[in-house]
């Protein structure tokens, strides 16, 4: 009787799960003060290794990396408290209303905390109150993003494609720069002169861009580009020869490059699709004749 309360509840655990890891991120984030400033800022990436030994140690990126990973656990219990909740015949629209609410903290409020905390300590290019702005705008996006997907989505669909970047891969493109930070970190740790220069363009880069990336994936979550749905077309559908040699090619990176490969496969996901659209729209004439009228 006890294990089949336990299976009963299981998706519900699981979609907790999501929430506390979300929550978790934030608190990580949250411990990044203004003191991280002074470790970025003083005298350039060189100056502060030279100084500062160990960066790639410090217990601000790790308190950066820890959060950014907490949110790629929370999209591990995301994946499987749906097919739990299947596979318990547990399906209920309190399930979908609680995963929607849990989704919103780890991939909406989270990703736009960590973002915050990142770049307001790293850099003063932007305004403290556009990152603010920036932020809200992409939590803001996430909870109509999860809405419109409560509101449109029936359990007879075929969850082949999703209208609008989805909430997980939005957070996952924002998370995944604080992973790629620790690379960069370690490989300007090293006595290559070349790979300390590059990396600190890099890393500069970053504060430079994650802001507006971060704003670019809020609204194609709120768009109606058309997005595959990876995990069902790679495990459970047909497989074409370009998505085999696509997770190849992942696969490659991955190990080629490590925690660098992270953002540019997110990314890859995030705007290959509208730019793809942009380009059959040029393509077609459709985009010209459009204008003619």
């Amino acid at each position: 009787m006890k294990k089949r309360k336990l299976i009963a509840v299981l998706p519900t655990l699981l979609t907790l799960g999501n929430a506390a890891c979300g929550f978790g991120a934030i608190t990580y984030a949250a411990k990044v003060g203004p003191e991280y400033m002074g470790h970025v800022t003083s005298g350039g990436l060189t100056r502060m290794l030279g100084t500062a030994p160990g960066i790639y140690n410090s217990f601000e990126n790790q308190h950066l990396f820890i959060a950014a990973v907490l949110i790629f656990v929370a999209m591990l219990f995301d994946a499987l408290d749906g097919s739990a909740a299947r596979w318990t015949n547990q399906t209920s629209e309190f399930g979908a209303q609680l995963d929607s609410l849990c989704d919103a903290i780890s991939f909406g409020v989270a990703p736009a905390f960590l973002m915050l905390q990142m770049i307001q300590f790293r850099t003063q290019i932007y305004h403290p109150r556009l990152l603010w702005v920036i932020a809200l705008l992409f939590a803001v996006c996430t909870i109509l993003r999860l809405a419109r997907f409560n509101v449109e989505t029936d359990e007879d669909d075929s969850h082949e494609g999703f209208s609008g970047l989805p909430s997980p891969a939005a957070a996952g493109v924002v998370a995944s720069f604080p992973i790629a930070m620790r690379g960069l970190y370690k490989l300007a740790e090293t006595k290559n002169g070349s790979m300390q220069s590059l990396s600190e363009w890099l890393i500069t880069g970053i504060g430079w861009a994650l802001p507006l990336i971060t704003l670019a994936v809020a609204a194609l979550m709120v768009s109606r580009v058309h997005y595959p749905h990876v995990f069902n077309q790679l495990f459970t559908g047909q497989r074409s020869r370009r998505h085999v040699i696509q997770l190849v090619f992942s696969l490659a990176l991955i190990f080629l490059v490590q925690e660098l490969a992270v953002p540019v496969l997110f990314c890859y996901f995030a705007f290959s699709s509208p730019i793809r659209a942009f380009w059959e729209e040029v393509i077609s004439g459709r985009l010209y004749k459009s204008r003619e009228i």
